[in-house]
């Protein structure tokens, strides 16, 4: 089926629009600008379900690259017939093509093989013919003591090790079984050796069917095994699966009939079954990785897009036990103003000192915000900040953050050149300032793994962890465009079309030639082709140009339409500048959308858009979420009751429910069960990193350090 059709079908869209996302892709279009600038063709998909459709159609190309080469492999031996042919042609998973391939696959030394090189083949495939007469008496006519044959029973024996791996090798045997234990089979785990007391013990004495098995847990058995408390494996009534060989193998009821029988035992015992128990294991493993990928994509992408808490000097503050804790101050725009080390978990003289210094920052530098990273000794620095925040003057709120990954980006090449005066643990109290202020701007200069906002993260295929993160981070930070005169290197390189040597060459062409004054000056910065600027240049912000449409998400090649559009309304091009764009929306409504769009010569979707961008020019997605919750007290864990109403923070939202900041220093888990009093399939249909929901404590386990909440009104 050709790639547009079977794509059309897949994902329920237009053939038309399938063949159109498949020659933008071709063409070395970036997802983002086919997403945004190129929405006529594709009927509006959003970029992710594009992603997808990049992703399916690299799968179903490389699917078709290896039918062809085990074709020719298969062909090349003399062994094509039209069965396998058709056989391979209608594969639709590779799997079934190396099913396919299995039985000419060059194999190492087998038990059928050596009885191969002892000429018993021919009695292999007499018996397995069923047709009559004694295997033994058949058999005596290949003892052959030259070729090790010494007796009847071993060449019978011989010939059955060759008809068991012929049915081990059977496709059609191996499709057939591998969907009856996807349907009727269970995950079995057991404690390997004496049972001790571990995370694993819910899964020393574990059952559950193969068709119904959690992901979670799937990661969970797979990490207990590979640490040696767990023996793992799939059981099947092996009776129904013998049954399905039988039916398709044995022809008679004579004793070559039984011959061929003990051999289909012996290949599903030694040969089928401990294979396929590998594939099926691995096939819920992979989609196991698949969703936790996509969970983490999502976490992610909400964490990427938090609010950004604008126009406030803010103070990081990177706790610390022995080392003290390292404070930054850095302005509204990220930049260093000062820098300290406290040390307030040091003895009464060393906490009113640590408080002087914090206090006398915050008036300093008039701080409007602190920033707390929330690893170590993170409680008693929030309890320490609280303290100091209620003797200040002014106002002042803090907010825990994730410090998820600060460590290795203060130890980066790329923290070194933007702050190669200051000491590495000091780069993470600024790190930690600019995450609150702008948490997109900062997370980009830290690898997306790094920022753990998911589960069974370094069980994960990396590659592919790594590459559906990257795509995450592309995606925001296009969804929000870059000021092209302030965005560091570290974002640039993330903007479509821009690699990361382009990306400092245009910090090394701003630097040595003053602001940019025009989207079109990019075309200067070497390496930067027709190409580039055609992809990044969208997405791109220029305050500084004299052309308003510098400052909006209108591509260049649509500025003659926007002129246009706003002539037909009655307006000029600095209305744009003014805000006196608000009656836009109606007087093009009123003329009509279709008769504009024809006269402009745009399709309806960027009309739409365009009409949205010139509204509110240099608009920022994110401003329209709710803003992140800061607070200027604190809680701790015995203050908490049961019932007791708060107002938290979501920080990771998992399979089994999601993890709340209620302001005491461990976060509380809101199980799938009490996030909704509807029926829910997974927390994230609910749930997004950086919601701010209302909580109720169930129970409080100061011990082992465990909050449970709801959600529900009535519990």
């Amino acid at each position: 089926m050709p790639y547009a059709k079977q794509l059309s079908e897949e994902f329920h869209i237009k053939e038309e629009y399938a063949q159109n996302i498949i020659t933008l892709l071709d063409e070395g279009n970036t997802i983002p600008f086919i997403a945004r600038y190129r929405k006529e063709m594709h009927g509006t998909l959003d970029d992710q379900t594009i992603r997808e459709i990049s992703e399916r159609l690299e799968y179903m190309r490389n699917l078709d690259k290896r039918r062809e080469e085990v074709y020719h492999l298969i062909d090349g031996l003399g062994k094509m017939t039209d069965e396998i042919s058709s056989a391979l042609s209608g594969a639709k998973i590779l799997s079934e093509i190396e099913d396919i391939y299995r039985p000419y696959k060059p194999k190492r030394k087998t038990r059928a093989s050596v009885a191969k090189e002892k000429g018993l083949e021919p009695l292999a495939n007499e018996i397995f013919l069923q047709n009559s007469g004694d295997p033994l008496v058949l058999a005596q006519q290949y003892i052959d003591p030259e070729k090790g044959v010494e007796t009847a029973d071993e060449a019978l024996s011989g010939a059955m090790d060759i008809i068991a791996e012929n049915v081990s090798d059977n496709a059609e045997i191996r499709k057939r079984l591998k969907n009856i234990i996807r349907l009727n089979a269970f995950v079995v785990s057991k404690a390997a050796g004496e049972e001790k007391e571990s995370v694993y013990s819910s899964y020393y004495d574990y059952r559950e069917p193969v068709r119904s098995m959690a992901g979670h847990r799937v990661l969970a058995i797979d990490r207990g095994e590979r640490e040696g408390f767990l023996k793992v494996g799939i059981d099947i009534d092996s009776g129904k699966c013998l049954t399905i060989i039988y039916r398709l193998l044995i022809t008679s009821q004579n004793e070559c009939a039984e011959t061929v029988k003990a051999a289909c035992d012996d290949a599903y015992a030694r040969l089928i079954f401990p294979s396929v128990e590998r594939e099926i294991r691995a096939e819920l493993t992979e989609k196991a990785d698949e969703q936790a990928i996509r969970l983490f994509a999502v976490n992610l992408r909400q964490l990427l897009m938090q609010p950004p808490v604008k126009g406030h000097t803010a103070i990081g503050l990177d706790p610390g036990y022995r080392t003290g804790c390292k404070l930054a101050v850095v302005d509204e725009t990220g930049r260093v103003l000062d820098t300290a080390v406290i040390y307030p978990t040091h003895g009464e003289a060393q906490v009113k000192k640590s408080k002087q210094t914090l206090k006398n920052m915050i008036q300093k530098y008039n701080v409007g915000i602190i920033a707390i990273g929330n690893g170590t000794a993170s409680k008693e620095t929030e309890m320490f900040t609280a303290e100091c925040i209620a003797d200040c003057s002014q106002k002042v709120s803090y907010m825990v953050v994730s410090e998820a990954g600060a460590s290795v980006y203060s130890a980066s090449k790329l923290a070194a050149a933007e702050m190669p005066d200051l000491d590495l643990t000091l780069r993470s109290a600024v790190s930690i300032a600019r995450r609150l202020q702008d948490p997109l701007a900062e997370l980009v200069k830290i690898e997306p793994k790094a920022i753990g906002v998911g589960q069974y993260q370094h069980d994960m295929p990396q590659k592919q962890l790594g590459e559906a993160l990257d795509g995450v981070v592309e995606a925001c930070v296009n969804n929000v465009g870059a000021d092209l005169n302030t965005a560091s290197a570290a974002l640039l390189s993330r903007v479509a079309g821009i690699t990361p040597t382009v990306s400092k060459n245009i910090v090394a062409y701003r630097e040595e030639n003053g602001a940019f004054r025009s989207r079109a000056e990019l075309k200067k910065v070497p390496k930067l082709g027709p190409k580039a600027f055609e992809q990044c240049a969208g997405f791109l912000r220029v305050p500084e140009s004299k052309n308003p449409l510098d400052h909006t998400a209108v591509h260049p090649e649509s500025y003659a339409a926007a002129k246009q559009l706003l002539e037909l309304c009655g307006y000029t091009a600095d209305a744009i500048v003014n805000g006196g764009l608000g009656g836009l929306s109606a007087k093009a409504e009123q003329i009509g959308l279709e008769q504009i769009a024809e006269k402009i010569g745009t399709g309806v979707p960027t009309l739409s858009d365009m009409i949205s961008e010139l509204t509110k020019p240099g608009r920022d997605p994110r401003d329209e979420l709710p803003p992140p919750l800061l607070r200027t007290d604190v809680l701790d864990m015995k203050d908490l009751k049961t019932g007791m109403e708060l107002k938290g923070t979501v920080r990771n939202v998992i399979d089994f429910g999601a993890f709340v900041d209620i302001g005491v220093h461990q976060d509380g888990l809101v199980h799938i069960s009490q996030i909704s009093e509807k029926r829910i399939r997974h927390p994230s249909d609910v749930l997004n990193v950086g919601d701010i929901v209302t909580v109720r404590i169930l129970s409080v386990d100061p011990d082992k350090g465990r909050i449970s909440l709801t959600m529900k009104n009535n519990s």
